[in-house]
C-alpha cells in the first residue's frame, strides 16, 4: 500500500530526512520511532503530501502522491499537529461537519460522526465548544476529525500527546480497530506503550544532520 523508496528532504545545508526505504501493507501498522529532530514529522509529511521529498519516490495504492488528486485525498487521512477548528461549532457539529464532507448520505454522515465520538469517550462532550475542553480532550478531538472521513492510509504524528494512561489504551484500541478494517495506519510516536501495543513493524530514524 506505501512504497518509500530512498526518500530524503533537505533544506539548503540542512537535512531534515535522512535517506528512508519502507514499505507498509494493508492491514498493518508501521510505527516510527526516533529522537527529537531525527525526521519522524518530516516523513509523515512526505507520506501525506504536504512536502514533497528532495530525492526518492513514494507511491500510496501504487500511485505517486500527488495531493490535488481527488483520489489521493480519498485515500488518505492524517493529522501532523492539531486541526483547525471553528469557534462557534460545537464537537459533535465539527465531526459531522467532516463525515458530511465525504458522503451523500446526511443520516450516514450523522451516525458515522457519533460513532467515531464514542468510540473515543466523547460523546458526553459533544455538545461542548473546542474551547471548552481539556488538554487531553482536545487531543482526542483532533483524531475523531480524522476518523470521521473515509481513509484506505491513516496518519497520525504522536498521537498519544496529552493522553493520560486511560486514554492511551483507548487510541491503542482506535488504531488496533482501523488495522482490523485493513487500513494502513502509520503512526510517529515516544511512547514504548503504544509502539508495543500496535506496530507490525518499526522504523527507527536517526538523528538529522
Amino acid at each position: 500500500m506505501i512504497e518509500v523508496d530512498g526518500v530524503t528532504v533537505r533544506t539548503g545545508d540542512l537535512t531534515l530526512l535522512p535517506a528512508v526505504t519502507v514499505s507498509a501493507q494493508r492491514g498493518s501498522a508501521l510505527v516510527i520511532r526516533g529522537a527529537n529532530g531525527s525526521g519522524k514529522s518530516t516523513l509523515l509529511r512526505v507520506l501525506a503530501g504536504t512536502r514533497m521529498p528532495s530525492h526518492g519516490r513514494v507511491r500510496i495504492d501504487g500511485e505517486p502522491v500527488t495531493p490535488r488528486d481527488p483520489g489521493f485525498r480519498r485515500r488518505v487521512a492524517a493529522m501532523i499537529g492539531l486541526p483547525p477548528t471553528a469557534p462557534d461549532l460545537t464537537v459533535f457539529e465539527h465531526a459531522l461537519l467532516v463525515a458530511t464532507t465525504w458522503t451523500d448520505d446526511a443520516a450516514g454522515a450523522a451516525e458515522q460522526a457519533r460513532r467515531v465520538l464514542a468510540e473515543l469517550g466523547l460523546t458526553p462532550l459533544e455538545h461542548r465548544f473546542p474551547h471548552e475542553l481539556s488538554s487531553g480532550q482536545t487531543q482526542l478531538f483532533g483524531i475523531a476529525l480524522v476518523l470521521a472521513r473515509p481513509f484506505e492510509v491513516l496518519i497520525l504524528d504522536e498521537p498519544e500527546q496529552r493522553l493520560d494512561p486511560e486514554h492511551l489504551e483507548t487510541m491503542i484500541g482506535v488504531l488496533r480497530a482501523r488495522r482490523a478494517d485493513g487500513a494502513a495506519v502509520v503512526v510517529s510516536t515516544h511512547s514504548p506503550t503504544l509502539a508495543e501495543a500496535i506496530a507490525d513493524q518499526t522504523l527507527w530514524l536517526d538523528a538529522a544532520a
